[in-house]
Formats: C-alpha cells, structure tokens, sequence
C-alpha cells in the first residue's frame, strides 16, 4: 500500500533533537518540513541537519504554511494544549507532549476543537509504548492476569539541575514547583496503567474520582541553599507550593483502585519507571532499578518453590517474545535504538500511522485530557485537604459526542 508522505513540522526545537533517531528511522514517511523555535542557534542546528528544512521564530507564521499537514507540539508544557488547538485551527494534526492540558477549560477546548475540525491528535505519552510496558498491555488484553484490581504508577526523578537557570532563576519546572502543589507530571505513571485495565474507551472503564496527598517541600528548599546560597529567595521558608512527593489514589467506575505517585525533586537514584498491576489471576512488577528485571506471575503457569509449593516470580522476559505487543513486533527493531524504552519512536510512527490510515491513535484526545486532568484535580483535592474530587466525563458535552 503506496502512503502519502506526512509533511511535519516541530514546535520546541530545543527538545525535538531528542527525537533525531526516530525521524531519520521514518524518513520514509515522513518529510520534516519546518521547525519554530526562538533561540537563532538552535534553529540554525536544525538546518544543518535539514539543509531544506524552513525555520520560524514566530509560531503563528509558520502555521500559516499550507506545506505544513502536522505539527509536533515539543514546546513547554504550559504552552501545549494553546500551540495544540491553535494548530489544529489551522488545519494541522497534532501529535502534543506531556502533559495536554493544565486546566478544565483547556480540556474541553481541546475536546471541543478535534470533535469539530476531525483532525487527528495524539499526545506523545512515550512510556505507554516501552516494550515491558507494551507485553503487560498485550498480556492483560488476553486476560492473563484474570480481573484486574489494582494498578500503580510511580515517576521518581531527580531532575533538581532542570528547576533552574545557571544564574539561579526558574525555568518552567521550576516555576511549576513554585506556584502549584499537587501531582504535577502525571501522564507517565498512569498512562501505562490506563492502558492495562482498557480505561476511558467506548463502552469501558473511566475515572471516578481522586484524593490527593502531598508531602512537605524540602528538597527544593535545601539544593538551592546549597547551590546559590541561604539568601536565596528560593532557599527560604514559604517560597515553593510543591510538596516533594505526592500521591494520589484514584478509582474507577467498575472499582479498579490506581496509586500514584510523583516526585522528581527528592535526593536519590531514579526510578522513573515504577508500575505494578494486580489481577485476580497473575500479578507484575516493574524493576525497582537497573540491577533488577521486571517481574511476573501467573496463576497455574507459573513455577512454585519444590520445597514447600510457594508461589515463584518469573522474570518477564520469559514471556517475550511471545507476549510481545504487536507494535513491538512490527518495530522494535527500530524503536529499540530509540530513547525511553523505544518510546520515542512509537509515539511518532502511531501518530503518523493514524494519520495515513485515518484512524484514531492509540492515545487519543479523550485519554489526552483524562490522564492530563490528574494534574489539576489532584490539586483541586489538595486544596481541600485530600478530599475526594469527581472526574469530568470527557466524551460528553453540549452536543459533542465520542
């Protein structure tokens, strides 16, 4: 089947170099016509990568360039879901990073301008497509774990050195730490586990409601008495919102229970990865770090101790590639060169798949603001003490139907 090529352009070329690999690897699809960014030199770095490729400095002139069918929103994440809908409005598909939105009204603004333009939008949640995370989702869709009754998520990163400029003053991560307290990454742990229990599709599961948790700000308080001094505005008492961790405990509809939690300022060695998933009939395990391996058990498949009939793990590379998703199948020879697991390749080729097969993508819109809407739910609970926070329903508003 002959394919039209996608003409792409990337908003955010600073972050977008993370996915060279991935667009050299789909060059056969893709043609990267154009890249915004307000920094001259790193635009001129792209062009010596893509000596045809357009440069903008201004992202409302280069959505204005009919050459252009999508855009790759890399900008900083409070600028995703306006660059999202803007480009959208100008008849672009969208693939956006993490997280969509920040607030309610974005999220029925984003809903509302894909129901109307039928564009394709997909937001790049890359940790939905590692390959452990891909052969749990394959194995949960055969229903080797039985009924599931519990997922977690963790995304524990110590990413202190990104909070600031080197002369002390924030960054975009920074000022996030500064002005909200709550669970303000969320995509990552509960995109995955979204995933394995089949939540927010037609006719499934869906969000019900969240309580959040936060603990005190200490980490933030301390790097930067150690790093620019005690005088420091932001190494005195009161001056960050966020706690250092947060945890979250959301349920479902049909009573699935999901635990989160977030904190990438704390002092230790990263676990960006953690998950776990609960069944009736089997159960997994993420690595904890890159000495272990990630782990599974299955009832009535899985071994048991000779000495006294104890259930036994499996390391999960016993089930691959059987288990292995079809995506890994198809691409993990490439995607396996890739960063975050061989995310970074498989988000941009379902985006592009979508597109040429005019179908929806595996993480759509509806997933886009339901797994973004933690972010200000859980602070909205955090406000109230950790109270209970109902989910909105996405798929219905005013006439828009999914």
């Amino acid at each position: 089947m002959t394919r039209r090529r996608v003409r792409l352009a990337i908003v955010g070329g600073n972050r977008g170099a993370s996915f060279l690999n991935a667009l050299h690897s789909l060059a056969d699809r893709i043609d990267l016509t154009a890249t915004c960014d307000l920094n001259e030199l790193v635009l001129e770095q792209w062009k010596g990568i893509f000596p045809g490729i357009r440069t903008y400095s201004d992202y409302s002139e280069m959505l204005q360039d009919a050459s252009i069918d999508a855009v790759f929103v890399i900008s900083p994440m409070h600028m995703h879901a306006r660059h999202s809908i803007d480009a959208l409005n100008a008849g672009k598909h969208v693939l956006s990073e993490v997280i969509a939105v920040q607030s309610l009204e974005e999220a029925w603004e984003l809903v509302e301008t894909v129901e109307r333009t039928g564009l394709k939008y997909m937001m790049s949640e890359n940790y939905c497509f590692s390959r452990s995370n891909l052969t749990v989702n394959y194995m949960a869709q055969q229903g080797l774990f039985g009924e599931i009754t519990h997922v977690e998520g963790g995304y524990i990163h110590d990413l202190r050195h990104l909070i600031h400029h080197p002369d002390g003053s924030l960054t975009w991560r920074g000022q996030l730490h500064q002005n909200y307290n709550g669970v303000n990454y969320p995509t990552h742990s509960i995109g995955p586990a979204a995933q394995w229990i089949g939540l927010n599709k037609p006719g499934g599961d869906r969000l019900k409601s969240i309580s959040t948790q936060v603990s005190k700000p200490r980490a933030l308080q301390n790097y930067f008495s150690e790093q620019f001094g005690k005088d420091h505005p932001a190494a005195r008492e009161g001056y960050w919102s966020q706690g250092d961790s947060a945890v979250a405990a959301l349920v479902t509809e049909n009573g699935v229970l999901i635990t989160l939690r977030i904190d990438w300022v704390s002092v230790r060695p990263h676990n960006k990865t953690h998950y776990m998933l609960q069944g009736t009939r089997g159960a997994y395990l993420s690595a904890r770090h890159p000495y272990e391996e990630d782990l599974v058990w299955l009832q009535n498949r899985s071994p048991v101790n000779g000495e006294d009939g104890s259930e036994v793990w499996e390391k999960m590379s016993c089930y691959q590639p059987e288990y292995d998703h079809p995506k890994w199948k198809q691409w993990g020879h490439l995607a396996a060169g890739t960063k975050h697991g061989g995310g970074d390749f498989l988000v941009l080729e379902e985006f592009i798949s979508a597109i040429q097969e005019n179908r929806s993508p595996l993480v759509d819109v509806y997933d886009a603001v339901t797994w973004s809407a933690v972010f200000f739910l859980s602070m909205q609970s955090v406000k109230q003490g950790g109270n209970t926070v109902s989910f909105p329903n996405f798929r219905v508003k005013a006439g828009f139907t999914g």
